[in-house]
């Protein structure tokens, strides 16, 4: 096996800085004897694109720059073959190509820009941030890698560490008010910072932060301030506000009152968003009385940072003036409120009292008054319009209406404002109300008590007020204070005892007892009323337990239950609804006597399944339904009018039989009642009866009669009257041959 050799023993193949000869790097065979039979072979990473081979010297060539970064080494593979067969004359040898690195990439920095803060007043060397650039060349072989820092915008404030990349402060007390933002740029460049180095540059925006370093200060030390005396308390009478040009904790102020006469008259306040003091009105103030408030107002840090503690204080003060301006007010009453007393029953025009108000402005003009009639609807008062002197309209009564509430307006003349001040009026009793019984109730006594016993205690009411050790006394009526049943008792604390004098009480002999009482109520004027005390007795057990107070027991059978007489009373009802209801159906099933005058008879067919007897059959039906039932049970008398005509009823004539079928004389009987009898119905009463008549001259109508009898109308006439009377012709017009005969005539 043949050896390969690459260049010459121990020889280095360079580049140059823009490109590259290979005429050194070649592939040579042993076998290979120059007479161009042996034919070169590469193959591998980049054969025939980034490297080419001279298959007759075997000198290998790269095509294209070749770039460390992008690729640092290929593998290749060589080998000679016969150049007629192509077959191996040695086996494949591998190699390595290394592509050795230059400087060709700057330094990046990737996250760039960058943003950074430090706290205003920073001592000299406070780390800021730290910034850090790339580079892509090999660190390991040269210095192409190795990167330096430099500041390059931002001095003399900023300053960096050419190895870290550390940002520092460079200046000692950098003040935020001053300037907040500084915009630095740095630097990083290869090579270790020497010529021909690249670099690449990135930017940092640093801001201050805030600290306190700054006290409050107010811009005025003297405020002036105004208000008017008609203001009312806490109204806003001005705003002062402390500059701090410091930020938000660190800025915040707070105020207070140090001293001054105005520090009871007025109070302070801070605005929660625009951080104002505010000065309010904390009571009323008068022109007339002072005019001039002076205030002292301190505004000061609550956070201090204790490294600026020796820049103090963190505090400082105004004085505040304030002025007040005269304003027209309404009068003012000397006093915030008046009660007055007036006696019962006082006559009209009776001094109640006086109210009183003034003008406190430096006009002081006069002062008028009145009440507002919405307090005194009814017009109990009056009041001086001038002097504000009130009285009465009419005389008061306590126990009606003990206060009267009134209001009393006064107004200046000229002016329309008015203030008003709260009356209140006592009516001062007057015992003109007589005692009466605290209740009405009836006493129920036992009929079975005991003589000497109690039955009661009554107390007494008086409308008017009771004065200090007044009380009522008792006693009997005087027609009753030597009777024989009760007796009374005066405990002397306003209240008597009843006693039962006797004993045999009956309810039967007297149920109720009436016991008049005088009560006195030993005023100025005393004053007594009688007052009847009701006492019924009533019915008792053996142990004094009342059963009843009623009367119905008495007057029922004795020992029926108070259950019985619900259930007799129960039946009773029940059975008079039976009848009612009974009498109602009756009446509702008679069929009237008179056809109303909307009714037509001759519509209303009626059918009956009876051939009936004709009009001489009398035995059909009973004819003593027509007689008059109320004739035989006694006179009823009429009371319309008494009649004038009074004849005697014939013998015979007032009750006809009742199996009489002589209808002509029954109806002839009853018109002579009609007409002579006091207990007939009224004369312009209607009776009717259906009854024709005995018989009458005019012969019966019937056509069964007429076709059994001679007859001299001659019928022949109908044969001409066409079809529809052929029937009619048949019937009548032939004399020889009877429609039927007298039995057939009979049975229909």
């Amino acid at each position: 096996i043949h050896h390969h050799r690459l260049g010459k023993l121990g020889q280095v193949l360079h580049r140059s800085k823009r490109g590259w000869v290979w005429n050194q790097f070649f592939l040579h065979s042993d076998v290979d004897l120059g007479d161009g039979n042996i034919k070169y072979i590469l193959s591998g990473e980049g054969a025939g694109t980034i490297f080419v081979i001279d298959d007759n010297t075997g000198n290998i060539h790269a095509t294209k720059t070749l770039d460390r970064e992008e690729q640092a080494q290929y593998t290749l593979t060589a080998q000679a073959v016969a150049r007629d067969t192509n077959k191996p004359l040695e086996p494949p040898s591998e190699f390595i190509v290394k592509v050795q690195d230059i400087n060709d990439n700057p330094p990046e920095f990737l996250h760039g820009p960058y943003y950074a803060n430090v706290p205003e007043m920073s001592n000299v060397g406070t780390s800021v941030m730290q910034v850090t650039a790339t580079d892509a060349d090999d660190p390991t072989y040269g210095n192409s890698a190795r990167l330096v820092y430099s500041i390059l915008q931002g001095q003399p404030y900023f300053s960096v560490e050419s190895q870290t990349g550390i940002i520092r402060t460079a200046l000692p007390n950098m003040d935020r008010e001053a300037r907040q933002e500084y915009d630095v740029v740095i630097q990083a460049k290869d090579m270790g910072g020497h010529m021909g180095g690249l670099s690449g540059t990135t930017e940092v925006k640093i801001t201050l932060t805030d600290v306190n370093d700054n006290p409050p200060k107010f811009p005025q030390s003297v405020y002036a301030m105004s208000v008017s005396e008609d203001r009312v308390p806490g109204e806003e009478v001005g705003r002062l506000k402390a500059k701090d040009p410091d930020l938000g904790d660190n800025g915040l102020v707070t105020y207070s009152l140090l001293d001054g006469d105005g520090m009871g008259v007025f109070e302070l306040s801070t605005d929660s968003e625009t951080r104002e003091a505010v000065i309010k009105l904390k009571k009323h103030v008068d022109y007339e009385t002072k005019r001039m408030y002076t205030l002292k107002v301190e505004g000061s840090n609550p956070h201090i940072d204790p490294r600026f503690m020796s820049w103090g204080p963190y505090k400082d003060e105004a004085t505040i003036k304030i002025s007040v301006e005269d304003a027209d007010e309404p009068p003012v009453f000397v006093a915030p409120s008046y009660t007055f007393e007036v006696e019962e029953n006082a006559p009209e025009g009776t001094v109640v009292g006086r109210v009183h108000a003034k003008d406190t402005d430096v006009a002081n003009n006069p002062v008028r008054y009145m009440i507002p009639r919405y307090t005194d609807v009814e017009q109990f008062f009056n009041i001086n319009s001038e002097d504000g002197l009130i009285t009465t309209t009419r005389p008061m009564d306590r126990e009606t209406q003990p206060w009267h509430n009134i209001s009393v307006s006064a107004t200046e003349i000229g002016h329309h404002q008015d203030t008003k001040v709260r009356v209140n009026i006592k009516i001062k009793d007057m015992n003109d109300n007589a005692p009466e019984f605290a209740t009405n109730n009836e006493v129920l006594m036992c009929d079975t008590v005991a003589p000497g016993k109690m039955i009661e205690t009554v107390s007494a009411v008086d409308k008017d007020e009771m004065a200090h050790r007044q009380h009522f006394t008792f006693s009997l009526a005087p027609e009753v204070a030597h009777n024989n049943n009760f007796s009374l008792k005066d405990n002397r604390d306003s209240t008597a005892s009843i006693y039962v004098l006797r004993k045999g009480f009956s309810r039967l002999t007297q149920d109720v007892y009436f016991l008049p009482i005088e009560i006195n109520d030993n005023g100025l004027p005393a004053l007594s009323s009688t007052n009847t005390l009701t006492i019924r007795v009533c019915s008792c057990d053996s142990r004094d337990t009342i059963l009843s107070c009623n009367v119905e027991p008495y007057v029922l059978p004795a020992g029926l239950s108070t259950g019985a007489l619900i259930a007799i009373l129960a039946c009773i009802v029940i059975l008079l609804a039976i009848v009612v209801l009974f009498v109602a159906l009756r009446r509702q099933k008679k069929e009237p006597l008179i056809v109303f005058e909307e009714e037509d008879i001759r519509e209303n067919i009626i059918t009956y399944d009876d051939e009936g007897g004709g009009e001489e059959d009398t035995e059909a039906f009973d004819i003593a339904t027509l007689q008059n039932p109320d004739g035989a049970n006694g006179f009823l008398p009429r009371k319309d009018m008494k009649p004038e005509l009074q004849c005697p009823l014939r013998p015979g004539m007032g009750h006809p039989a009742p199996n009489s079928v002589d209808v002509d004389d029954f109806i002839k009987t009853r018109i002579a009642e009609a007409d002579c009898d006091p207990t007939a119905p009224p004369y312009d009463s209607i009776q009717i009866y259906g009854y024709e008549g005995r018989g009458s001259l005019a012969g019966s109508l019937s056509s069964l009669e007429s076709v059994t009898t001679e007859s001299d109308l001659d019928y022949d006439y109908l044969q001409s009257w066409g079809p529809r009377f052929r029937k009619l012709a048949d019937l009548y017009g032939t004399k020889d041959c009877p429609l039927f005969d007298a039995d057939e005539a009979e049975d229909s």
